[in-house]
């Protein structure tokens, strides 16, 4: 069995069914002992009670839970309030974004970049917070291009950032080649790859084109070719993303990040499949 860290990514359910959902879901994912549980935060902290609800209930199941936590359109005091929250509830793990700015928002507010964010908590708070922050292997798709993409990761890195959790990707060569021109740029903190797993063909689609991630042209024309078969579209994501994992793991990833959609079963298949789970 490998021994390699894994962290889980969830997002905050609307009903209460999904919360019932979603507690059996973690249940059934902590088999992997996850390093962390993250939680994903709406533009300008839309899903905010949702996301502090479900940290809430990672901690008290014994599990270290980091909220999403962006800053567009916040003001200093609004983001004081919630560190002084979250360290009540015992967080001690943030991903810090900047966050799109809602319909609506007229100003970005105080602060304007992620790396703004990642500076105010460290002098607020010291290193009370292990922060994670976004990479981007194939550039952000709002970034004017990839140098100044680059420039922007590494400035939140020497601003404070102890480790990055990147967008999901489908091509390791460029996970490889953003590691190593971050490090280049003095950016040397973790890069953990953003796993997703494939369970259906249009929304992984859609997903990925909303997010500016590459889905290899041989990838797409065979989940395009599957039609609706659920049964092979699952299938052959199985192998497309233990296969990236595979390679990850041997360029020496330090650990996966999965994008798990509230979902267990196709997690837990690829961890089994690539021996880190028992």
């Amino acid at each position: 069995m490998r021994n390699l860290p894994l962290s889980l990514e969830f997002f905050p359910p609307k009903t209460p069914e999904g919360v019932t959902k979603l507690a059996a879901v973690r249940q059934a994912l902590y088999v992997l002992k996850p390093q962390f549980c993250s939680v994903t935060y709406g533009a300008g902290g839309s899903t905010q009670d949702g996301t502090l609800s479900t940290v809430q209930a990672i901690l008290d199941e014994g599990h270290s839970g980091a909220p999403h936590f962006s800053c567009i359109g916040a003001s200093a005091d609004l983001i004081r309030d919630k560190l002084a929250q979250f360290k009540a509830m015992g967080v001690e793990r943030i991903v810090a974004l900047r966050g799109d700015l809602p319909s609506g928002y007229g100003s970005f507010g105080e602060f304007r970049y992620a790396s703004d964010l990642v500076r105010f908590i460290r002098e607020e708070t010291g290193d009370h917070f292990h922060l994670e922050v976004a990479a981007y292997p194939e550039m952000h798709p709002q970034a004017r291009c990839p140098q100044s993409d680059l420039q922007a990761y590494a400035t939140k890195v020497k601003a404070g950032a102890n480790s990055a959790i990147t967008q999901f990707f489908f091509n390791a060569d460029a996970y490889f080649r953003f590691v190593d021109d971050a490090r280049r740029l003095g950016a040397e903190v973790p890069v953990i790859p953003g796993i997703m797993p494939i369970t259906n063909s249009s929304g992984i689609l859609r997903f990925a084109d909303g997010c500016g991630a590459e889905v290899p042209r041989w990838v797409r024309l065979r989940l395009q070719s599957f039609g609706d078969d659920t049964a092979s579209i699952r299938a052959f994501g199985l192998d497309v993303v233990t296969m990236l994992c595979e390679r990850l793991i041997a360029g020496g990833a330090p650990a996966l990040h999965f994008y798990t959609m509230n979902q267990s079963a196709t997690t837990l298949e690829i961890s089994r499949r690539l021996g880190l789970l028992a």
